[in-house]
C-alpha cells in the first residue's frame, strides 16, 4: 500500500502544480527554462506512475475490504467508462465540438473513469487510486476552467466531421478496452 500512496503522491502532486503552485511552476520555468520543467514533471510522471501501478497490483495481491458492490455495478462502470473513452479521444482529436463546449475533456474523462471505478469497486487500494484521481480531476477542471476565464480563453468552435471522428476513436479505443486490453492488462474482464 506504501508504494501505492508514494506513487498517487507523486504523480497527482506533479500533475496538481498548475492547481496548487501555478506560481511556482511560472517562477521555476522562468529561472531554468521549459525544458527543465518539462523533463523534471516527465519523470516525476513516470516514476510515481510506475510506483502506482506496482502498488496498486500488489495491494489487490492482499485487498482490505471496505465495502461489497453489487454486480450490477461492474456492468454500469463499464458503460460509463464508454463517453469517458470518447472524452479522451476528444482531447486529442483537432477541431471537434465536444472540446468547444467542454474545454478540458481528458479532465472530464478521468473523472467518468474514477466515478465508475469506485462504484464497482470496493477496497482500501480501489478507494486510494480511485478517489484520489477523482478528488484530483476535480480540482483540476475547476482550476482550468478559472484559468480560461482570467486569460479570456476562447475555444474555436468544432467542425462536426472531426466530432464524429472523436466519437468514433473514442467507441473504438473503449470496445478494444473493454472488451480486450482490460482482461488482458488487468486481469479483470468487464463483461467476462
Amino acid at each position: 500500500m506504501t508504494l501505492l500512496i508514494i506513487g498517487l503522491v507523486l504523480f497527482l502532486g506533479v500533475h496538481s502544480t498548475r492547481v496548487f503552485a501555478d506560481g511556482s511552476r511560472t517562477r521555476f520555468i522562468a529561472a531554468r527554462g521549459a525544458n527543465a520543467w518539462k523533463g523534471l514533471y516527465a519523470l516525476l510522471s513516470v516514476v510515481g506512475f510506475a510506483l502506482l501501478i506496482y502498488g496498486y497490483g500488489a495491494a489487490r495481491q492482499q485487498p482490505v475490504v471496505l465495502w461489497t458492490s453489487p454486480t450490477w455495478t461492474r456492468h454500469l462502470a463499464a458503460l460509463l467508462t464508454m463517453p469517458a473513452f470518447v472524452l479522451l479521444a476528444a482531447a486529442y482529436v483537432p477541431s471537434n465540438g465536444i472540446k468547444a463546449a467542454l474545454h478540458h475533456p481528458m479532465v472530464l474523462a478521468v473523472k467518468l473513469w474514477a466515478l465508475a471505478h469506485l462504484l464497482a469497486n470496493g477496497t482500501l487500494a480501489d478507494l486510494l487510486l480511485f478517489g484520489g484521481f477523482l478528488a484530483w480531476a476535480a480540482l483540476s477542471f475547476r482550476a482550468a476552467r478559472g484559468r480560461d476565464r482570467s486569460a479570456g480563453t476562447v475555444y474555436p468552435p468544432g467542425r462536426p466531421v472531426m466530432t464524429v471522428v472523436a466519437v468514433l476513436v473514442g467507441l473504438a479505443a473503449w470496445a478494444g478496452f473493454a472488451f480486450w486490453a482490460h482482461g488482458a492488462w488487468i486481469g479483470v474482464r468487464p463483461f467476462g
